[in-house]
């Protein structure tokens, strides 16, 4: 098949015509779109470095910035594509006709958003505070549309889906300033119980990290077929809690076993 070089030539005109013409809208679009994006971005920092040194809630004010540059970057999305030429009517019709067979499909993204907007308004935990929520623990660091950011002991960062996260048991370690210890003994019963609880009081007496109000307690929990459960309840400020228990608990175990204190297998 011989084709017309003349035909040819006609078509690459038109192309570079084309391109020509159509290139400034496609250059100004994504001009838009670099300037929209970065203006975003300095509109975000700006807004937050306001809340930070105000004292508006900065769960709340982290949430609703996020929603904010959301709804930003849509309406941007909507500019550059008008800007190539598209007709943003159709295309929004075309948006929401999709958007809801995705909503249908994404309902479980829906409900960790609707999560997320409980969790800000009721509160049941705030950043920095330390909670214990869908078996895992940890210090929320962020709480984000649809996922709140946990950073756990180990420094792993654990992501909980605001949905079932509202839903479920939240223990929060942080909202009351202090927590309280429980620390357990088992001591036969030939040894003597006042000198035991007296070598424990001298030990929560004389940590540091130990509150006195509310005032710690040793009590007897239990007998068991091996000897006595003694349940250690000293009380620290959250900051001084983890450090608090693993000082209590060696030091007991030290001083009871310098004592000649025998301490049973827990039972």
């Amino acid at each position: 098949m011989n084709l017309d070089k003349t035909v040819i030539a006609s078509y690459i005109d038109e192309a570079i015509v084309g391109i020509i013409n159509y290139s400034p809208k496609v250059l100004a679009a994504f001009l838009i779109l670099f300037i929209g994006h970065h203006t975003i971005n300095f509109v975000k920092k700006l807004i937050l470095s306001k809340v930070q040194n105000s004292e508006i809630d900065i769960t709340l004010s982290k949430f609703l910035i996020d929603i904010l540059v959301w709804i930003l970057r849509f309406l941007l999305f909507i500019t550059f594509i008008s800007r190539l030429g598209i007709e943003t009517a159709s295309f929004v019709a075309i948006i929401g006709a999709a958007g809801l067979a995705i909503g249908l499909s994404l309902q479980g993204s829906l409900s960790n958003f609707a999560g997320g907007i409980l969790i800000v308004l009721f509160k049941p935990f705030e950043v920095g505070d330390s909670i214990e929520a869908q078996g895992v623990t940890g210090v929320v660091s962020e709480i984000q549309i649809f996922v709140t950011k946990l950073i756990a002991s180990n420094n792993q960062t654990i992501f909980i889906p605001n949905g079932s996260l509202s839903n479920g048991n939240i223990i929060n370690h942080s909202l009351q300033g202090k927590r309280r210890a429980d620390i357990q003994f088992l001591v036969s019963y030939n040894d003597d119980l006042k000198k035991v609880k007296d070598i424990i009081f001298q030990i929560l007496n004389s940590n540091e990290k130990v509150l006195q109000d509310p005032k710690p307690s040793v009590d007897v929990v239990a007998l068991t077929e091996t000897g006595v459960r003694l349940a250690v309840k000293p009380w620290a400020t959250n900051e001084d809690f983890s450090k608090m228990n693993s000082q209590v608990l060696e030091s007991c175990m030290t001083e009871l076993t310098k004592a000649g204190i025998n301490l049973e297998k827990k039972v």
